[in-house]
């Protein structure tokens, strides 16, 4: 591969990174930070806008980690990130929004994340960790921007019915 036709891979994977890891939701840091892509296969279609990983994928950026078996990263027309989908037995992705803020951790055997949304889909034995709560299901909507989540006990690429569990922790009070 010569060094020119590398330039659209870089760029799709700096893209890519750069989205799991929004300033507004990220430590300021993670941006900068050196992007480490692990994988024993990559297919990329650069005018399909698609880059695929196989293989014990291990994505990282500063706090950011995305893994699975797969990690598909697709483009709109306009170039820019639309997609990445991780699948495999327990994909994975953790972000650590702000200094003082606990990692936000979710699995499931398929994680879509919608860019432009700002919306994290995770699909059959899906579970999130916010802090000490958690939240389990056949599917998971996770908004990050509002910090909202959405549970179902099944939907589309869900096996059988999981019923929708969480634990949530009471907040602590200051005594005085």
């Amino acid at each position: 591969m010569t060094r020119q036709s590398l330039a659209p891979l870089l760029g799709l994977t700096l893209t890519m990174l750069t989205l799991a890891a929004p300033p507004a939701l990220a430590l300021e840091g993670d941006a900068s930070a050196p992007i480490q892509v692990e994988a024993d296969r990559l297919d990329l279609d650069d005018r399909a806008g698609t880059a695929v990983y196989q293989g014990d994928v291990r994505i990282q950026q500063g706090s950011m980690r995305l893994t699975g078996a797969r990690v598909e990263i697709r483009r709109n027309d306009a170039g820019q990130l639309s997609q990445a989908i991780a699948t495999g037995e327990r994909a994975y992705i953790e972000q650590k929004p702000a200094p003082d803020e606990p990692l936000v951790r979710g699995w499931g055997q398929r994680i879509v994340y919608h860019v432009a949304e700002r919306r994290m889909e995770l699909v059959d034995q899906a579970e999130l960790h916010q802090g000490g709560d958690t939240f389990d299901g056949g599917y998971l909507e996770y908004f990050l921007d509002r910090r909202v989540v959405q549970a179902r006990s099944s939907a589309e690429g869900v096996e059988g019915n999981q019923r929708v569990r969480m634990t949530l922790e009471p907040e602590q009070q200051d005594s005085q």
